[in-house]
């Protein structure tokens, strides 16, 4: 018979000490950390992008970051046209696309593909030219979230059509009105926009600029050795008139009128001096007149310090044809700007007042050598226009225009998308 184990019974419990007779704490819950939102993103797409702008999305780019703002810059390339005036830039951390190209009527159409990793961008920022393609699906809100918003940055209209009441400049007013913001090169801008309908507190104007501070510093490195090699070169001694252009060679910068006024003023002062500094598809309007003028030179492209030792050489600086943002290194170095009133003008001429920091004049090639030789001839003007060149070098700066696009970038995103209409 299997003999049954009785189980062993359970000791007594022990009796609690006052302390353990105390309710204990319950453990309390850890807050939960937040889930961090993700900064504001922002993409500006740029069909090209100019060297000249490379200072500025370098300073925006870290301007928005201070702010808890993500820029990135999507850009293309050059047209074939395009390309000849060799004004190329680059940036490392841009988003690089292949743009398609199709020429219509002498107008190269673009298409730029939109990076698929952008397509969350709280705002967009689109180049208004009627020709990109690519603009089109963003203005349409073909695919664009009601939440996105979409901005113009540019100039209202082409300021320099030959038929400012024609299909195109009406295609382009219809669009207007399709986006959340502009960002509007000047005042001048301003006024066009609000003249088609557009609402005053969604524009933010730029004062467009360029990089003047390091221009300045370039013109303030160039030493007395180098102003005299430059002046061997042109054939001159120090004090003989010097005229200079620099821009991109092409057929709406008037050069012919140039050729034809700096021969007038040649004529009467045979120690005057023209520097053609750039290159373009009408070099050889240039190149040509030089070789049966030894007092005119062409120097090609400079940049940096190079094109700063010609400013400095310079007495004038002559652009009888279009006016952009050029007129902002004749201020750094405090050269008397002239140009005529005709010309097709890019929205920066706003920034010449006539008679005060440059001159307006008619467009003959005559009117325009007369200025000039007047110019020469009084030295008291001639300071007194310079000095007031030098004081707006101070005004329109690259950092004011970075830190008003930054506020319009802002203020567009604590508004509610405008909806396009």
């Amino acid at each position: 018979m299997t003999r049954q184990i009785a189980a062993p019974t359970p000791p007594a419990p022990l009796p609690q000490s006052p302390l353990r007779s105390q309710p204990q704490p319950q453990p309390q819950p850890q807050p939960q950390p937040t889930p961090r939102a993700r900064p504001a993103r922002v993409a500006i797409t740029q069909h090209r992008l100019l060297h000249y702008r490379q200072a500025f999305f370098g300073r925006l780019r870290v301007a928005c970051h201070e702010r808890g703002i993500d820029l990135h810059l999507v850009h293309g390339q050059p047209s074939p046209a395009e390309a000849l005036k060799k004004d190329v830039g680059q940036l490392p951390w841009a988003d690089v696309m292949r743009n398609r190209f199709l020429r219509v009527r002498g107008v190269d159409l673009v298409w730029q593909p939109y990076p698929a990793a952008l397509r969350d961008a709280d705002l967009v920022v689109l180049i208004q030219e009627n020709r990109i393609l690519s603009n089109y699906p963003w203005l349409l809100r073909l695919g664009v979230r009601r939440t996105q918003r979409v901005a113009y940055w540019g100039h209202g209209r082409n300021l320099q059509s030959s038929a400012p009441q024609g299909l195109r400049e009406r295609w382009k007013r219809w669009f207007v009105n399709r986006v959340d913001w502009w960002f509007a090169y000047t005042e001048s801008t301003r006024g066009i926009l609000e003249s088609d309908g557009f609402p005053a507190e969604r524009i933010s104007v730029l004062d467009n600029a360029i990089d003047n501070d390091q221009f300045l510093a370039d013109l303030a490195s160039v030493t007395p050795e180098e102003l005299q090699a430059c002046r061997q070169r042109l054939g001159v001694q120090a004090g003989a008139p010097v005229g200079l252009y620099c821009g991109s060679l092409y057929p709406d910068k008037r050069l012919d009128l140039l050729l034809a006024a700096a021969d007038l003023v040649h004529a009467e002062r045979p120690d005057f001096r023209l520097v053609v500094v750039g290159d373009g598809p009408s070099r050889h309007v240039i190149t040509d007149a030089a070789a049966g003028r030894p007092w005119l030179q062409w120097v090609g492209v400079q940049r940096g310090h190079d094109k700063a030792a010609w400013f400095r050489t310079a007495t004038l600086y002559l652009s009888p044809g279009a006016v952009g943002l050029h007129v902002l290194d004749a201020f750094c170095a405090g050269l008397p700007m002239i140009t005529t009133a005709n010309a097709r003008h890019g929205p920066e001429i706003s920034y010449l007042e006539s008679g005060r920091n440059g001159f307006v004049v008619a467009d003959d090639a005559q009117a325009y050598a007369q200025t000039v030789l007047q110019l020469l001839h009084d030295r008291v003007g001639f300071e007194r226009v310079r000095a007031a060149a030098a004081e707006d070098a101070r005004r329109y700066t690259l950092d004011n225009m970075v830190r008003r696009f930054v506020g319009g970038i802002e203020a567009c995103l604590r508004l509610p998308p405008k909806g396009g209409g």
